[in-house]
This record gives structure tokens, sequence and C-alpha cells, in this order.
């Protein structure tokens, strides 16, 4: 779970599982590509689909409340607001087992192993941001790179992470890039420099 275009805390997958009979003894993984909590999850993701601060607010109040009543408090627990809060709505009522989305999907791939026969690694991020080094896949990558000692570079739409955020990825190369042609031009301007 990461991008969501809703903070509603799970609550229309949790009716519809409801009205659906449940989860039928199956067991819910969900995959999370933050570790933000959920109560935070209106102040960290809503300004980024357009919410302004009297909507974050209004989301915030819905999430606490929710929280209140759901079986189990997701508040303060890492993973619990990705998604808007999907996450933590599926752990409060379904006991979903949530895990960082990019460590089981790298190891899912064997990246360790393909990465260190490689002599470089690109990857890329739609925005990088403070929250890419919160869990982001772009996070993951580069510190598995690092610690490998083989060379990481990005390709992303925006680049907003100050220069201490960068010193902890430890990109060699950071090219910006939001349009196919952009995106073309950026693989050229990193293939020089491989």
């Amino acid at each position: 779970m990461g991008g969501s275009a809703t903070t509603d805390g799970g609550a229309g997958a949790i009716r519809a599982i409801r009205e659906a009979g449940g989860l039928g003894g199956a067991k819910l993984v969900v995959l999370c590509d933050v570790r933000t909590p959920f109560e935070q999850a209106a102040r960290v993701f809503a300004p980024q689909k357009g919410a302004d601060e009297q909507t974050v607010a209004r989301l915030t109040r819905r999430l606490n409340d929710q929280a209140r009543r759901l079986p189990r408090d997701p508040r303060g627990k890492p993973m619990t607001g990705a998604a808007g809060g999907l996450s933590g709505g599926l752990w409060a009522e379904f006991g979903a087992e949530l895990v960082p989305g990019a460590q089981f999907i790298l190891d899912a791939i064997d990246f360790d192993r393909r990465m260190r026969a490689a002599r470089a690694v690109v990857t890329g991020e739609g925005k990088l941001d403070q929250q890419s080094l919160a869990g982001k896949l772009v996070s993951e990558v580069a510190t598995r790179a690092r610690q490998a000692g083989v060379p990481c570079h990005a390709i992303v739409g925006k680049r907003e992470l100050d220069s201490f955020g960068a010193r902890v990825l430890d990109l060699q190369a950071v090219f910006e890039a939001s349009t196919p042609p952009q995106i073309s031009a950026a693989a050229r301007r990193l293939a020089d420099v491989l």
C-alpha cells in the first residue's frame, strides 16, 4: 500500500469486506511503503493530493474518531498510515500483518544477488523528498546498494530532498524528469555517466 486518493482509514475496504461476508479465514498481509502511523496519515499525505489545512484537520479528526471505534487502536503503530490509513484499518479490524513492502519485494525478486552482479543500480521515485527516507523503495534500494558498494543512481519526477537527506541515500546522481521525453533524455545522460 502506497499512494491513495483517499484518507478514509480503510473504512471503505472494511465495509466492502464485511458486505462480502468477511475474509473466510484468510490472513491479510499488507505491504506498506511508509512507516507513518495512522493518526499522521492526513497531515503527511493529504496535502500531496491538494488538501488545505482545514481539510487536513477534518480528515485527522475523522481518523481519530474512527480509531476509537475500531476493535484495536491503530494510532502510534508504524505503517498503519499507509494509503490514507487503509493499512491501519485492516490491521485494526482484521488483524492484518503489516510488512515493509520494499524489503518484501526486493527479497522476492532476489535483488541483492542481481545487484551485486551489476555495475550500477538505477532506481526512481515520483517525488524524492523526506518521505523517500521512510520506507519507500528508493531508500531501500539505495541502502542495499551502498552496503554492497554498488553505485546507485535515480531518475525522479521531482527532487525536493535536502542535502542531508541526499547524503543519507548516497545516490551517485539524481536526474529530474517528469515527462516521457524528459525521462528519455535523463536516461541518455545517465548512460553517459555510466
